[in-house]
């Protein structure tokens, strides 16, 4: 098989291993992938882990399954901020160390399977890739402590007509996180949405910081069990 021919194969995946070159032997077929890298034809991913493509977004969901962009990587994709995440963020049930693909890291965060929910398959790029939607990005700043609450505030403050508060408040239950829940519900109140009815099965009477980047300094919300240091 010439080589044209094996690079349009390649290029029908985003992501790819020796195995696709199944008409050569194992060492051969590592030993062809290094010649293709080196005439930059291909890039290396990680370790047996190779694509055609440039574009980490179009690969970092692709490298563990099950897994899907979040975090700061979904707010922008979802055009939530302006700010241009260093790092793309994954979410994955499983550890996994750090990739570093065309100068950007892309970060692994393991979670618990249960987590493992409210995002998309979306044609990107010609493939499909894993992608938070607006809702479950900003819970999941929140629940990784990627973001500050005053940060997904003003997310919010900014945005609120293109959310779907009723998907919001249903996938705070589905997580049934009491700090999540307490959080949010005061953040909501405080701009003029009240869910307390819906979610107060889940305020108990432990008080936490209501912004978890700064000091538990402030007035005692009874009403959610937070204290107002933000």
């Amino acid at each position: 098989m010439k080589t044209l021919q094996i690079l349009e194969k390649m290029k029908k995946q985003p992501i790819f291993t020796f195995r696709l070159l199944d008409t050569f032997n194992h060492n051969y077929a590592n030993l062809y992938l290094h010649r293709l890298k080196k005439q930059q034809l291909i890039q290396r991913v990680e370790k047996n882990l190779y694509t055609t493509y440039k574009d980490p977004l179009l690969i970092a969901s692709r490298i563990v399954w099950p897994s899907y962009i979040s975090c700061w990587s979904a707010l922008k994709f979802h055009n939530l901020t302006e700010q241009v995440p260093r790092a793309i963020f994954i979410i994955a049930t499983n550890y996994k160390k750090q990739v570093i693909f065309q100068n950007t890291p892309i970060v692994f965060i393991s979670t618990k399977n249960k987590n493992l929910f409210g995002y998309d398959k979306l044609n990107y790029g010609g493939f499909d890739i894993f992608m938070a939607d607006k809702e479950k990005s900003i819970i999941d700043c929140a629940l990784f402590k990627k973001a500050s609450l005053s940060e997904l505030k003003e997310i919010i403050e900014n945005h609120i007509s293109e959310l779907d508060l009723k998907k919001f408040i249903r996938y705070l239950k589905i997580s049934e996180n009491k700090s999540l829940i307490k959080r949010f519900g005061s953040l909501f109140d405080n701009l003029g949405k009240d869910f307390y009815s819906s979610l107060k099965k889940y305020i108990d009477k432990v008080y936490i910081p209501l912004d978890y980047t700064k000091k538990m300094r402030g007035i005692k919300n009874k009403k959610w069990g937070v204290i107002e240091n933000a």
